[in-house]
């Protein structure tokens, strides 16, 4: 009897004995236990939920993809709304297309007859829909200046565009990161003072003065050293007449250079007086061990998010610089399309624009994300 009460006392104990942590043990196998054997022992071993790690990676990745849709999704909503704004501003404008283009002699009828053809006597609904469905396959349809397609006639300057901004980065970036470190890591210096002073100036001075100061230091008064218009030619690659893109490039590089460098700057010493770089000194790691492998990446992250921005504001100020230097881009060519009223043109140079900056800034956000462990997991 005393036995049997024993026995159901460990039954009990057993019932209510958490076996979650048991860890199980390996299953011991005869030398010559065959592939069958093997593979049953293994799978005995590996049963039972994935590790957390795994579970959490997928989950991460889930919410990652769902917030990249979200995000395109919302890029493509607000291009869609830019394009109804720029339809509509464009059909206020003054302007008669048809006058335009059959001249100030053409009668009356032949008016009507090409705004019957162009589909001008319609609602502005049908005719942002008659616009837009092309536009979306790339078609802008006829420039009325030089009666070419448009994408045709904007073709070539949308590429000197995207090549001077390019050249741009390629020296704004290393250099922004360059001063910006070392002037963190020589922080109340008399050169980070005397820096600091020159970039707050350059940042005051607008884009179109910075270029005509360029222009009289590097090409007329002091040195002759750079031609002071982009005399261009079409028949000629581009890379072979890099003299004539190196002011257009300096003016938008010195716009841009105080905004950046100070940021990196301060991202830096803001990570340098952090706690943990503190306690990495305290523990006696080399001082340019916790620079370059613990500050340096910390102090990154925000600077992409400005490099998006600043790409987008390049991408604004090449149209006034363009213009300065006659440089034959994508801003000499909305200019001249705006000086002769042809909306096709204008309408294609800033859906393109808009395109631009919301694609840079889509990227900048994602790239962001990635970089960023708790954007990750949110």
């Amino acid at each position: 009897m005393a036995e049997s009460i024993g026995v159901n006392h460990a039954m009990q104990n057993l019932e209510l004995k958490d076996f979650s942590s048991v860890t199980p043990a390996r299953i011991s196998l005869p030398a010559k236990a065959g592939p069958i054997a093997l593979g049953l022992a293994e799978a005995a071993e590996h049963t039972g939920p994935p590790p957390s790690h795994v579970r959490k990676k997928s989950i991460v990745s889930a919410n990652l993809l769902k917030w990249i849709v979200k995000r395109t999704l919302s890029s493509i909503l607000g291009l869609f709304a830019i394009s109804i704004l720029v339809f509509v501003a464009t059909q206020a404008l003054p302007s008669d297309p048809a006058r335009v283009i059959l001249g100030p002699e053409a009668s009356e009828e032949a008016i009507q007859t090409l705004h019957h053809q162009l589909g001008l006597d319609q609602s502005l609904a049908a005719q942002y829909g008659h616009w837009i469905k092309p536009a979306l396959l790339g078609d802008f349809g006829i420039s009325i200046d030089s009666k070419m397609p448009v994408v045709d006639l904007i073709a070539g300057k949308v590429k000197n565009t995207l090549i001077l901004l390019g050249l741009t980065l390629l020296v704004l970036i290393p250099a922004a990161f360059t001063l910006g470190i070392y002037l963190a890591l020589h922080k109340d210096a008399l050169l980070d003072r005397l820096t600091i002073s020159f970039l707050i100036f350059v940042k005051a001075v607008p884009s179109f003065a910075i270029a005509y100061g360029l222009v009289m230091l590097l090409s007329t008064l002091v040195f002759n050293l750079f031609p002071a218009v982009s005399l261009i030619q079409a028949n000629q690659p581009l890379w072979s007449q890099l003299q004539f893109m190196v002011l257009p490039m300096l003016t938008l590089v010195l716009s841009s250079l105080p905004y950046l460098v100070r940021l990196i700057r301060g991202s830096l010493i803001e990570v340098l007086q952090s706690d943990f770089i503190i306690s990495a000194h305290l523990r006696g790691l080399d001082k340019k061990q916790i620079i370059w492998k613990y500050a340096i990446p910390n102090a990154v992250i925000p600077a992409i998010q400005a490099i998006a921005l600043i790409s987008s504001v390049l991408l604004g100020g090449a149209l006034v610089v363009e213009v300065v230097f006659a440089y034959p881009g994508i801003g000499s060519a909305l200019n001249a399309a705006v000086d002769i009223r042809d909306i096709p043109v204008i309408q294609a140079v800033v859906i393109f624009l808009a395109s631009g900056v919301m694609a840079i800034n889509l990227l900048a956000d994602v790239v962001t994300v990635l970089l960023t462990p708790k954007l990750r997991t949110a």
